[in-house]
Formats: structure tokens, C-alpha cells, sequence
């Protein structure tokens, strides 16, 4: 079920991630957490503005061969579920795509694309401070209402902040205030 990567190989940030970055670039705090980081390319420019910040990815592999954008404190662990942390901003590239199976954890998300966000949601809930800031990505191939109605289950306060058209999806990114 994992990517398995070469040693030469490091999973590249890609139109999703760029997307997020964009919104996020001016977020400013003292506790900052990716989970999902991947390439690290969000993790990094987290830590431009603040204080600690930590990346996790259910890949270790991922994170063991981070180069371009590789930063301290990674996590290999299932959403922030290792963290005792409270975090004032959480950022998160979902696997979103709606899938019937799990073959890739970079993008699956499982049935409506929400199996796997809704353990990263309840994760991310735990690991936030109040009045917390969570900003995911989701996208119009997979169910992204049903993801904002969980988030709001979860005593959320949401609100797509931005939508970009590609040309086969459109990207949605969320905000989710504790």
C-alpha cells in the first residue's frame, strides 16, 4: 500500500501543494503542523513564519529521502496522532481522490475520497488549540461536501477560502477554525 522510493528519488511538490502555499504563505504563529508534508515543500515554508514546526507523513520513506525542502522535526505517524502538541495552524494535502481502494496514500482517499480525510480530520481536531486554524485541500472529484459537513460535526467553523480550476478537477482549499 505504500510508494516505495528509490534512494535517489524524493516525492515532488505538485500543483495541489503550489495551490495551498499560495494561501498560506502569510500565515504567522508559534506552532505549526503538515501533516501529509511529502516533499517538505509546505513544512518549509511553514517554518519561515513560525516558531516550531512539524511535518508528518504516514511514509517514512517520504520522509527519510526529503531533500530539496527537507527541514526538522519530521514525524513518520498517522496524521498527528504520535503529537502531544497543540497546534495554532494545521495544514493538510489530503489524499482526496475518491477511490474504491487504497493503492497510493499520497492521493487515495477512499470511498468519496473521505475514508482517509476523516482519520486525518479527527486527528488534526485533537492536535488543535482553540481557535486553531486547519487549511486542507480537497478537490470537486471527490465528495468535498461531506468533508466540510464532518469538519463542522467536529465543532469546525468552515469556509472555502479559494477554488482553482484545472483542467480536469477544480481544487478547493478550506478553512477550519477550532
Amino acid at each position: 500500500m505504500q510508494n516505495k522510493l528509490s534512494k535517489n528519488d524524493e516525492y515532488p511538490p505538485s500543483e495541489d501543494t503550489f495551490f495551498i502555499a499560495n494561501n498560506i504563505e502569510n500565515e504567522k504563529g508559534e506552532y505549526a503542523l503538515d501533516i501529509g508534508s511529502g516533499s517538505g515543500y509546505l513544512t518549509k515554508l511553514l517554518s519561515e513564519n513560525f516558531s516550531l514546526v512539524v511535518g508528518t507523513d504516514i511514509n517514512c520513506d517520504v520522509l527519510q529521502h526529503q531533500s530539496s525542502y527537507k527541514t526538522q522535526n519530521l514525524i513518520c505517524c498517522n496524521g498527528s496522532d504520535a503529537l502531544k502538541i497543540k497546534f495554532d495552524f494545521i495544514v493538510c494535502n489530503l489524499p482526496y481522490l475518491a477511490t474504491d481502494e487504497i493503492l497510493d496514500i499520497a492521493t487515495d482517499g477512499g470511498a468519496e475520497g473521505f475514508e482517509i480525510p476523516k482519520k486525518i480530520f479527527d486527528s488534526a481536531k485533537n492536535s488543535l488549540k482553540e481557535n486553531g486554524k486547519f487549511v486542507f485541500v480537497t478537490s470537486s472529484l471527490s465528495n468535498y461536501q461531506k468533508l466540510i459537513d464532518y469538519a463542522q460535526k467536529l465543532g469546525l467553523k468552515t469556509q472555502i477560502v479559494a477554488k482553482k480550476k484545472l483542467f480536469f478537477e477544480e481544487l478547493i482549499l478550506v478553512e477550519a477554525i477550532n
